[in-house]
């Protein structure tokens, strides 16, 4: 069976046109990351006092819940007092507050006024949000040539997503021509930072831009790359490359086992590709019980586009499962998604600057118009 992905150049304006900051990351827990309630006084008696790094701790720990009840309102209020004393990852960490309305009410131009103090102050990350920010006329009139021009100098200072947002530029032809070499040459260069949108970014290029030379098996070890660091899109991609090529896999089961990974982490295309393979028993015996959970599950990750796209399958297994065996499955489903309703584009394991900034993510939620 082939599966073929659609609409490639609208999955990768989504993929790539977005903030640094955004829809959570899933962060592994470790013991490093709890704290006992004694941690907690002793961190708030600092913060209390104007110890930045204190703050910022606090801030992190209301986002998480670790050692104090999740409060974002608590975590915004920390997370400004850490700005205002001039930190600039916090300045960066409250504009994204202030640009989706985490804590605070949602205000575009007061985010983009962090983000100017977090870029003057020397943050890459935030000067890329300054780029999306223009690139998107959030807060600031939109000015692709601005947008071009901030990606580049963050690029130049070792930033590999600046790198890949403009590798995305010209491959969509957002301010400027289409030009798919100097696409991949940007990609390249992000791929070189090890960053894995860019590496997905070169994967595409390489498998599926229909004018461009294809290289499943380089691809896939693009994609590769961009999964081991938790990028879910690749994780996806990289399974749906396995389907359709799967002398490029390490395992029969290696295809499933991506897919189930980034259809737990909210991907709602997994999602309904796990139900093709059980429906059609590909890679594993037929399974409609299976096939149907993975639908309802779909069609609750991807909303009415999902719902569309699968009603005619669900109405079909509806008819031909043992009575109950539908409805138990949609619970099923509902049970799921009711616990982990939130898609996540990054599911990575904690480091410092996930235990201080937890929500650093990318979203997928910005419009974007091409050929400006």
């Amino acid at each position: 069976m082939k599966v073929r992905s659609r609409k490639l150049l609208r999955v990768l304006l989504i993929a790539f046109i977005a903030f640094i900051f955004g829809v959570p990351i899933c962060v592994c827990d470790t013991p490093s990351g709890n704290k006992t309630q004694k941690e907690i006084d002793q961190i708030r008696k600092l913060a209390e006092k104007g110890h930045i790094e204190q703050q910022i701790e606090l801030a992190a720990a209301y986002v998480t819940g670790h050692g104090v009840p999740v409060n974002l309102v608590q975590a915004a209020h920390w997370y400004q007092k850490a700005a205002e004393a001039g930190d600039p990852d916090a300045e960066n960490q409250i504009g994204y507050f202030c640009q989706h309305g985490i804590g605070v009410q949602v205000d575009p131009v007061r985010a983009f006024h962090w983000y100017q103090l977090a870029s003057a102050a020397g943050s890459i990350q935030a000067k890329v949000n300054m780029g999306v920010s223009y690139l998107s006329g959030m807060g600031i009139s939109a000015n692709p040539s601005t947008a071009r021009q901030l990606f580049l100098e963050a690029a130049q200072k070792g930033s590999g997503l600046s790198a890949a947002y403009l590798g995305d530029m010209y491959l969509l032809g957002i301010g400027g021509p289409r030009n798919l070499a100097e696409a991949e040459n940007w990609f390249t260069r992000g791929v070189r930072m090890r960053d894995p949108v860019a590496a997905f970014g070169l994967a595409s290029l390489l498998s599926e831009v229909p004018d461009h030379d294809h290289d499943f098996r380089r691809a896939a070890e693009l994609l590769q790359l961009a999964a081991t660091k938790g990028y879910v899109p690749a994780i996806h991609q990289l399974g749906l490359l396995l389907v359709n090529h799967p002398e490029l896999a390490d395992s029969p089961q290696e295809p499933v086992s991506l897919l189930q990974e980034a259809s737990l982490a909210g991907s709602w295309k997994s999602s309904v590709l796990l139900g093709v393979l059980a429906r059609d028993g590909s890679f594993t015996p037929p399974d409609l019980a299976e096939a149907s959970y993975y639908f309802h599950l779909a069609s609750l990750q991807g909303g009415e586009k999902a719902r569309q796209i699968l009603a005619n399958d669900l109405a079909s297994l509806a008819r031909t499962l043992p009575p109950g065996e539908e409805a138990a499955r949609s619970s099923q489903a509902a049970a799921w998604f009711q616990q982990h309703s939130v898609p996540l584009l990054f599911v990575v394991h904690e480091n410092e600057q996930q235990r201080a900034f937890p929500l650093a993510a990318i979203d997928s939620s910005i419009p974007i118009q091409s050929g400006q």
